[in-house]
């Protein structure tokens, strides 16, 4: 009888395991080439996994809400109809068997101790999944003990790996609690974890207590938001944010859309917006000043050699996503118009690959959707800059001629930079967003599109 194994595949090259969040198939039912047989969540994007192959779905490896590494066997596909659930592979079902019965003793003991449960976010700000809460609780492991664990995962994230790991070698191996004098333990951690964590100061931020009032709405954060938000305060604490305004005239951009749009509305079937333009004019200002597009490496400066620029896209969920256009300054408009709606439709309608939403070096967001006239937008780790585009409003300005000046009506808007003063000091970041307000300014509304 042949069987076939579904592994988890590689989905992008900084993602190493993936949540799994719904199987679209039970054991025992019928499974097509190509059908989509399992949803997976990474800290990229999530997924619908297909079948490799046509047959039964015999057996499942991993439950909802499990935590699988790339390459781990997830589930098994016969392809010679209903076959008996496969004997335990020493090297592979049992770890998963243990972790189920480590779940389940976990969550007695939560229900035991009550108060005594491990919390989901540690005096430093670190997050610790449902799995391995669980496990600390099962093996008495305490939070500050679990501190003290370099993790392996996305921002030194603690893994089931890093924490089994842990478990294995505690008992002949003194592991010293965190010293909350000193730099944190993050000097020490694996070369997955930012360098610049190595930089943090020696103070402990802990959030704030909340009391409940009469009438509250308790509402959990989705896996999204809770990225989202790491993500944020991680940018914060490790870039020191400085932000430049520029104000641009964009009249002979704004006549010249609405020139071109339905004609390009009826020739390509699909809306033609001020983000390509925009997008041109950061690649292009990019180009004049590439030191805007770099990131740091601990003490290391990385020139990126490519201008890949990603544009924050709101989604229907509340959340936010940021596809990226690769090699940006390479497009016309045309082919800038069509990238942009294919990724923000596909963002829109969670159809995102993982590579969608990699390798940005630069971002822009526009805050003027929501009809804001400029904001101060938090960067992008690990990228130095990002760009907030405000809302385009109709001003009275004055025009100078050579007749003299006078009043007239304009479009303008607000262009608001970001940067990390580490490395970018106000005069580079002035230059910069100046130079893509020149490039708008001078925009050529008698060209052909």
């Amino acid at each position: 009888m042949s069987q076939i194994e579904i592994r988890l595949p590689k989905m992008g090259e900084s993602v190493t395991e993936a949540t799994i969040t719904n199987w679209l198939k039970s054991v025992g039912d019928k499974v097509e080439m190509d059908e989509p047989l399992v949803e997976v969540a990474t800290d990229k994007v999530d997924n619908e996994l297909p079948s490799e192959a046509e047959g039964t779905l015999v057996q499942i490896l991993f439950d909802k809400d499990q935590v699988a590494q790339v390459g781990d066997v997830i589930a098994i596909i016969s392809t010679n109809g209903a076959a008996p659930i496969p004997a335990a592979d020493s090297s592979q079902s049992a770890p998963q068997e243990a972790a189920k019965v480590m779940e389940t003793v976990a969550a007695v003991i939560q229900e035991v101790a009550g108060d005594t449960a491990v919390d989901k976010n540690g005096p430093s700000g670190k997050f610790y999944s449902p799995l391995v809460r669980s496990i600390a609780n099962k093996e008495g492991i305490s939070m500050t003990e679990l501190e003290s664990i370099p993790g392996s995962g996305q921002n030194g994230r603690v893994t089931k790996k890093d924490i089994l790991a842990y478990v294995e070698n505690r008992g002949s191996q003194p592991v010293a609690p965190p010293n909350t004098t000193s730099a944190p333990e993050e000097k020490q951690a694996p070369v997955a974890a930012p360098k610049a964590e190595s930089h943090e100061a020696t103070i402990k931020i802990k959030a704030p207590f909340v009391p409940s009032m009469p009438g509250d709405e308790i509402i959990e954060m989705d896996r999204m938001r809770k990225m989202i938000s790491e993500h944020m305060v991680m940018s914060k604490h490790v870039s020191p944010h400085v932000t430049s305004f520029v104000e641009a005239d964009v009249t002979n951009i704004w006549n010249w859309r609405n020139k071109i749009k339905d004609e390009f509305k009826k020739r390509e079937g699909e809306n033609f917006t001020f983000t390509p333009i925009f997008i041109e004019a950061v690649a292009k200002a990019i180009k004049d000043f590439p030191n805007i597009n770099i990131c740091v490496d601990g003490d290391k400066i990385v020139k990126r050699k490519n201008i890949n620029i990603g544009m924050a896209t709101a989604l229907p969920s509340g959340n936010l996503i940021v596809p990226v256009i690769k090699q940006a300054d390479r497009f016309n408009l045309v082919g800038l118009a069509k990238s942009v709606n294919e990724l923000a439709n596909n963002a829109r309608d969670n159809k995102l690959k993982p590579e969608d939403i990699q390798g940005g070096t630069y971002t822009i967001t526009n805050v003027g959707t929501f009809g804001n006239v400029m904001g101060t937008p938090i960067i992008n780790q690990p990228q130095v800059a990002i760009l907030a585009l405000g809302a385009i409003r109709k001003v009275p300005a004055v025009i100078e001629t050579d007749n003299g000046d006078f009043i007239g009506i304009r479009y303008k808007m607000f262009l608001s930079h970001s940067y990390d003063h580490r490395v970018v000091d106000g005069a580079l970041g002035g230059m910069f967003v100046k130079r893509v307000a020149d490039y708008l300014e001078n925009f050529d509304q008698s060209q052909k599109i």
